[in-house]
This record gives structure tokens, C-alpha cells and sequence, in this order.
């Protein structure tokens, strides 16, 4: 593998590239050269995969698109990783497959300036990068680009975070956690600094915190509860309350509420929005990470309808769109049934009260009012306006159409709404009894009856400062959680 990279990465002219590859595959169909020794038929395929992967480099420097990047790392690093699995007498798998390709596009992305500079190769899709020089010099352009790749590389992750527990070889099964645990040490680090301003590597540390976690590989719950960690709302608190069984249900449902809003919010071009979504609902029906399998758990031990989560879905699908707008109340009402609806669906049932979906439907609701309203410039600069204006021109920008004069007036009459949909909440919760299970909701609507206040005192006009909780605050919601009595 190593001699066949290489001689794909010289400065040899691209002729001579493909003919010393030739030379090495013409190796494999001689048993008497060392090259082939102990290879059977499958394991020679392998191997010419990898080797058409590397005359690929000496002749290709760009990828139009995501799907020709996987291909290219199906024949370049996958292979790779199923011969060591064969060396080891193990079964090849999705989850190893998975491993391999992220790995190949972590180290894609650590070496995107090096690549371009001496090679003259950008592995990064040409419909991802958009205008090529500005992804190079302008760093505010660039990060979202970088931070959507990653979030591809999370999920192949988190398809490869069962593998060391399968395999039967306890050392294979050790150096395919400290591999794993690389990996997203490598992600956090890719996350966290740009790979264009300078070399991001793992440390002596990052590496030793993976030889010493490799005895300890995390299940699918501990891979999820990161994600829901990494992810630092305010409003997890509000799961601290619950059973251990119960948080880690509501852990998986939040997770993939997450993963989801990340694809229709990620830099990625439109055709590979739609097709991560359209990946997700293959996902419900066939689980293959440990997020799917968090969240199938969650749904057969907690009765949740298949269909919230197909909703959740369909609502991300409209802001994976370009030029969101809400035409009308009945449009803001469906949109807001099916990304906030959908939640407050599942969660009371995950908090032990199934007998109170409609509850949960009309604090979705008013919840996710709060949202628009908090985050209309926000939403604007995607292009997006939640606000039923009718009789704008919805092709005009959004930012334009939020300039409009009446835009105060409808902002308050949503954020009237709003106050109403708490106060019905009250009402319902005084009905039930204020019953415990629904300490979470009553943690959640106080944080945002808060956020609500603010907006309503600050007004709709501009400037629009975005409120948010103070750390007073955010400990009074935590120490609810964890057992301190909440005012009735």
C-alpha cells in the first residue's frame, strides 16, 4: 500500500506513475513474486482496487461531488481495511468500510493546503467548494464548508463505533478502538482549528487517551450522549430529571433531531441535503449507526409512532430547501407540527405520559414560535422567513422582506401567540395534576417563557439583539433538574 502511494504522490511524470503501478499489478497474477504470496483471488481484488484508486491520483486532481469521493475512498482506503480484516481471519463489514472511508477523508481534510500546494489535488468536492479561491483565502467562507464535510465524517463514525466489539481477535478489537478513538479525537480537533491556517494533528496526549480508552470501547448509547454533550444547549438540562433508560431515549430522539437540522442548515450543495435526508428515512427503516440504533431502541421501548420521526423529516426537508417561506397561518401550523410537533409527540411519552400527546403537541408549537422569533435575522441570512407575510413577493431576499414595515406588527402578534400557547400549557398542566413526569416540559417552558419576555420587551423592530439565558439562569434550570424543588 505504502509503495503504491508513493509512486501515485511523486514527481514523476503522470506516464511513469501508471507504469509502475502497472508493474505491481501485473505482480499480483505471479505467485512466485513476494507481492502475491499468500494472496487468494478475493484479497487480489482487493488489492487492484486500491491499485485503480492510485492510478486515479496520478491522473485526476478534483471531484465533482460527494458520491466520487466515496467511490474514490471505496477503492483507495476500503480495501485497505478488509485486508487487514482477512489477515486477522475476520469478516469484512459496513461498519470497518465506514471507518476506513472517514479516515481517508479526515486526512483529506488535515491535508488540504499541503495537497493543493505539492500535488496539485483537492479531494473536497467542486460542488462543495463553490468559487475554489475564495474556499483557499477566505476563512468565514470556508469554515461552514469544512464543518458540513465533518459532519459527514461523525456519521460515518458513528456507523464504524461498533466495530471493535465484533471483532474476535482481541488485538484486532484494540487497535481498531485506538484507531477509532483517533478519529474523533482527530474530528474535534478539525472542528475546533482550520486545517488551511495550519497543520492539525493529534497530540501525544490525544493519542495516549486512545491507547488508554481502547479496553473500554463506548456502545452506541455512550457514542450518542456525546453527541447530545458536544451539541451544549441550555435545554438539556431538562433530560437530567429522568430515569436512566427514559434520558437515554430522550438522548437518542434529541440526537436525531440534531443530526437532521444539521443537514438542512450544512454548506453542502442541495442535492446532497436532500440526500442525507432521504439516508435518514433508509435509516429508520434499517438501522446502521449507533445514532439509528439509539433511536430504534428508543422507539420500540417507548411506543413512538414511526411517523413522528418521518415528520421531523419532511420539516427539515422544506428548510433543506432554498427560499424557505411561510405563506399563512395554516403553512406556519404545519411546519410547526411537524419540527417541534414532532418532538413534544415523542418526549412525553418517553417522560412516562403517553396521555398527554396533545400536551406535548401544543408546547412543540409554542415552543418552536419562540424559536422563529428569536432567530429571524438568523434565519434570514439563509434565506429563510418563517413569519406569514402575505401578499410579499416571495422571491424578493429575506432580509428584504424582514425590512418591511409590518414585519414589528406580525412579530407581535406571533409573539402574543406564544404567550397564550403558555398560558394554555399552564392550564393543561394544572388539569393533569402537575404531574412529575412532566418536570422536564415545565424546565424547558421556563426557560423559554424567559427568552419570550425578553424578545416581547426589546421589540421586532432593529436592531434585533439575540437574547439568551444567563448563567444564573441556565443553573437554576439544572439544579431543577437534578432534584431542587420547582415552583408550582
Amino acid at each position: 500500500v505504502r509503495t503504491a502511494d508513493d509512486i501515485a504522490d511523486s514527481t514523476l511524470p503522470p506516464g511513469e506513475k501508471l507504469a509502475r503501478l502497472a508493474v505491481m499489478e501485473q505482480a499480483l497474477d505471479d505467485p512466485a513474486r513476494p507481492e502475491a504470496a499468500g494472496l487468494d483471488a478475493v484479497a487480489v481484488e482487493e488489492a487492484r482496487l486500491m491499485l485503480s484508486a492510485f492510478r486515479q491520483d496520478a491522473m485526476q486532481a478534483r471531484y465533482q461531488d460527494w458520491a466520487a469521493l466515496e467511490d474514490y475512498c471505496a477503492r483507495s482506503a476500503v480495501p485497505v481495511g478488509r485486508l487487514l480484516l482477512r489477515l486477522h481471519g475476520q469478516a469484512p463489514g459496513a461498519d470497518v468500510d465506514a471507518l476506513c472511508t472517514a479516515l481517508q477523508i479526515l486526512n483529506h481534510i488535515q491535508d488540504l493546503g499541503p495537497d493543493r500546494d505539492t500535488l496539485g489535488r483537492i479531494y473536497l468536492p467542486l460542488s462543495w467548494l463553490g468559487d475554489e479561491q475564495r474556499f483557499f483565502t477566505d476563512s468565514a467562507y470556508r469554515r461552514p464548508i469544512l464543518d458540513s464535510a465533518l459532519d459527514h465524517v461523525e456519521a460515518l463514525l458513528e456507523t464504524a463505533a461498533g466495530a471493535p466489539r465484533r471483532m474476535t481477535s482481541r488485538r484486532l478489537a484494540l487497535e481498531t478502538a485506538v484507531t477509532l478513538g483517533c478519529a474523533w479525537r482527530l474530528l474535534a480537533r478539525l472542528r475546533a482549528a482550520d486545517p488551511i491556517a495550519g497543520r492539525v494533528a493529534l497530540s501525544k496526549a490525544d493519542t495516549l487517551a486512545a491507547l488508554a480508552a481502547a479496553p473500554f470501547p463506548p456502545d452506541d448509547a455512550a457514542v450518542v450522549r456525546a453527541r447530545v454533550g458536544r451539541a451544549g444547549s441550555s435545554f438539556t438540562a431538562g433530560m437530567a430529571v429522568l430515569p436512566r433508560a427514559r434520558r437515554r431515549a430522550l438522548h437518542a430522539v434529541y440526537a436525531f433531531c440534531r443530526a437532521v437540522d444539521d443537514i438542512a442548515d450544512g454548506a453542502m450543495p442541495l442535492e446532497e441535503r436532500r440526500r442525507a435526508l432521504a439516508g435518514w428515512r433508509q435509516k429508520l427503516a434499517a438501522p446502521d449507526c449507533a445514532l439509528s440504533r439509539e433511536l430504534a431502541a428508543a422507539r420500540l421501548a417507548h411506543d413512538l409512532p414511526l411517523a413522528e420521526c418521518e415528520a421531523m423529516i419532511a420539516g427539515m426537508q422544506t428548510d433543506a430547501e432554498p427560499g424557505v417561506r411561510i405563506a399563512d397561518a395554516a403553512g406556519l401550523d404545519q411546519y410547526c407540527r411537524r419540527v417541534a410537533g414532532s418532538v413534544g409527540a415523542m418526549a412525553v411519552r418517553i417522560f412516562g405520559a403517553p396521555e398527554a400527546v396533545q400536551f406535548g403537541l401544543d408546547l412543540g408549537r409554542t415552543l418552536q414560535l419562540v424559536n422563529i422569533l428569536r432567530d429571524l435575522d438568523e434565519d434570514a441570512a439563509r434565506d429563510r422567513l418563517y413569519l406569514p407575510l402575505p401578499g410579499t413577493d416571495p422571491s424578493r431576499p429575506a432580509a428584504e422582506l424582514l425590512a418591511g414595515a409590518g414585519v414589528p406588527a406580525v412579530a407581535a402578534a406571533l409573539a402574543r401567540e406564544a404567550e397564550a400557547g403558555f398560558a394554555a400549557a399552564d392550564a393543561s398542566l394544572r388539569g393533569m395534576g402537575m404531574p412529575r413526569a412532566l418536570l422536564p416540559a415545565r424546565i424547558m417552558m421556563w426557560g423559554y417563557r424567559r427568552l419570550l419576555a425578553r424578545l416581547i420587551a426589546r421589540g421586532f423592530g432593529t436592531p434585533r439583539a439575540r437574547p439568551r439565558l444567563s448563567a444564573a439562569e441556565k443553573a437554576r434550570m439544572a439544579a431543577w433538574a437534578y432534584g431542587w424543588p420547582m415552583p408550582a
